[in-house]
């Protein structure tokens, strides 16, 4: 007599397998901290074994951090697509605040999950944490480029510090609840201190 399994697993292209993985990871993330999440529990979740789920994701780390590059490159397509959409001639200033209003979109999406992420991020297994530092340059090379910055040390410090002081605005507006009310004013901070550091929107 042939066994039959209690629990049989879902037949998947690697794709989709990949993407089931992806699925229960990020609920199992958001909802505990990194320590404590079991690759066993999120590999029962997609639907299948854990020495399964090591033939896509190795280690814990390397999961976490595919999980990291995937929101920020939904990130950066739909800040590409918010410029897109913007006609010819807008004013930089317009430019920065459409880059900074698909941040608070996808932090009010997921007040939470930001929160938890950006209190945790100084915990970052290494390959999330490489992941983190690589879009954070990317960023401020495309907000240099954006702005035709200069490289004066000025500029310089003024891009780099601009990132952080965006990450601690929108991680306090999470942890009020992402109010609509505090949206124009959380922008109308982020955009004053970028042309405050440079001294002019014009390199």
């Amino acid at each position: 007599m042939s066994r039959v399994d209690r629990a049989p697993r879902r037949r998947l292209d690697p794709d989709q397998r990949r993407a089931a993985i992806l699925a229960a990871a990020e609920v199992a993330f958001r909802d505990q901290p990194y320590e404590q999440v079991a690759l066993a529990e999120v590999a029962r979740a997609a639907g299948g074994s854990e020495a399964l789920l090591y033939r896509y994701f190795p280690t814990k780390g390397e999961l976490y951090a595919a999980l990291v590059r995937r929101t920020i490159a939904e990130i950066h397509t739909r800040q590409q697509d918010a410029l897109t959409a913007l006609p010819d001639g807008v004013p930089v200033r317009d430019r920065v605040r459409a880059l900074v209003v698909v941040v608070l979109d996808m932090v009010a999406a997921h007040p939470q999950a930001f929160a938890a992420s950006m209190l945790a991020s100084h915990r970052d297994p290494e390959p999330a944490a490489a992941v983190r530092r690589e879009a954070r340059r990317a960023d401020v090379d495309r907000l240099r480029d954006l702005l035709a910055s200069s490289t004066t040390r000025r500029h310089v410090f003024a891009l780099e510090g601009w990132f952080g002081l965006l990450d601690a605005a929108c991680l306090h507006w999470a942890g009020l609840g992402c109010p609509a009310d505090d949206r124009e004013p959380l922008i109308a901070a982020a955009l004053g201190a970028l042309e405050g550091a440079l001294g002019d929107w014009a390199a």
